[in-house]
């Protein structure tokens, strides 16, 4: 994109964020002078008033075509592995990295990484506790130990300032996740990991095509793994793929789960000798995952803005509302959306509790939840030491974490253009605002 085009594309975004705001800002403008002229405001659904949402929404994912249908067809027929290099070609292509294998999903893609580091056993990787479990069961396998840190309560990843809490003499690598398709500042968790001699591993698994500073997440760290599970921005309905910087890595990944693998590697690798038997797992992707995830990867961009453009249209009108928020985007990022659209309530500022928005909404329509995450150190898993030959330590408090789950809500992602229901969401936030103050002292 030129200079001029970003412009153009930034003024623009500018100029629909500002409309929105105006919008939201009228709508709470003349609720006052409606209150001072004694019109009545519409009355709440909980009260008996009509919904705001009528339209059911469209969340149907994944949406694979006819032509993908079509072509896995033809791959049962006539049974082949070549889907499998074919995707991993058009990776390496499409996000500009030199080394890249595709796995049978995500956790095994991670997993295999861990492996490629070469880490002592009772090594400590650094990994927030608001995160999921799937790339920390293979670190016990290996005999390393997640050492659990916070999370920013305004974005739900990793809180770089509390890594250094966390530090210990066995610390060997950091391990971001890019919860919810929202980059981590990769920038700040570079640093600090070249500051203190660490490995960066990406848990990229909900950020496909997703950017910081016009580099690709997933190229930024050592090593990175993506999950292609079906829910996934990118879904293969089961698949994942690591990603490498060098050789070695990738080799030393590929040879964990892949036996036939290291037979093709060149004759000067070190693991070209352990073809047939490889380390011990058997790891690779389905060639119809491969064909199924090649389609949506032509499509991703498109299915990104489709689904931004959703949020958009409700994030950029109601976060406009006193106490409303959305995590924090810094502008040199490009994210995209994973699971739902998570907002934030500040019950002080709103005037209303968490519980009363969510209750409000939910009898206008809108499928608004309280989002709390349990986090990953409070699970028997990792709290019992027969599981472990290196135990994980308890993190102690972590506040920003407890905070993001005192404060978030969700309502869900839609993966299709439906101007009207963007229209009937933000108006039921709105409703509900308006009815703040008597909802407050309920």
């Amino acid at each position: 994109m030129s200079s001029k085009d970003r412009k153009t594309t930034n003024s623009r975004r500018g100029f629909l964020k500002k409309s929105s705001a105006a919008v939201a800002g009228l709508y709470l403008s003349t609720l006052g002078t409606r209150r001072a002229a004694g019109a009545k405001l519409e009355a709440l659904a909980l009260n008996g008033g009509p919904k705001s949402v009528t339209i059911r929404p469209d969340t149907r994912w994944p949406r694979f075509s006819e032509e993908a249908a079509a072509d896995a067809a033809k791959l049962i027929l006539r049974p082949s592995y070549k889907p499998n290099d074919q995707f991993e070609a058009m990776w390496k292509a499409r996000f500009n990295c030199p080394f890249a294998r595709a796995h049978c999903n995500g956790t095994s893609a991670l997993g295999s990484a861990l492996f490629a580091l070469e880490l002592p056993r009772g090594s400590e990787i650094l990994v927030p506790s608001y995160s999921t479990w799937f790339p920390l069961s293979p670190a016990r396998l290996l005999g390393l130990v997640p050492r659990f840190v916070d999370s920013d309560p305004k974005t739900f990843n990793i809180d770089v300032n509390d890594c250094k809490r966390h530090l210990t003499s066995k610390t060997r690598a950091i391990m971001p996740v890019h919860m919810w398709g929202l980059p981590s500042e990769m920038d700040h968790v570079c640093e600090f990991a070249r500051e203190h001699g660490l490995d960066v591993i990406e848990d990229a698994s909900h950020a496909h095509a997703t950017k910081l500073k016009d580099t690709y997440i997933g190229n930024w760290g050592r090593l990175a793994g993506f999950s292609l599970q079906g829910s996934k921005p990118l879904p293969s309905i089961e698949g994942g793929i690591g990603v490498y910087k060098n050789r070695g890595d990738y080799e030393r990944a590929t040879a964990f789960g892949e036996y036939l693998a290291p037979g093709t590697f060149p004759e000067d690798s070190p693991y070209r000798k352990y073809d047939k038997t490889a380390f011990g797992w058997k790891l690779r992707m389905h060639p119809v995952s491969a064909v199924l995830v090649m389609h949506q990867l032509k499509r991703l961009d498109e299915q990104n803005a489709i689904t931004a453009k959703q949020v958009r249209g409700v994030n950029d009108r109601i976060t406009q509302l006193p106490g409303l928020s959305e995590p924090t985007c810094r502008p040199d990022m490009k994210r995209t959306y994973y699971w739902c659209n998570a907002l934030f309530v500040d019950e002080k500022k709103s005037g209303m509790s968490r519980d009363t928005v969510v209750k409000a909404l939910a009898a206008e329509g809108v499928k608004a939840t309280a989002f709390e995450w349990t986090l990953l150190h409070t699970y028997p898993y990792f709290q019992e030491a027969k599981w472990w030959a290196h135990q994980p330590a308890d993190p102690g408090e972590l506040p920003g974490a407890n905070l993001a789950n005192a404060t978030a809500i969700s309502i869900p992602l839609w993966f299709a253009d439906q101007p009207e229901l963007v229209e009937q969401t933000a108006k039921a936030f709105e409703k509900v605002w308006a009815h703040r103050d008597k909802l407050g002292k309920v």
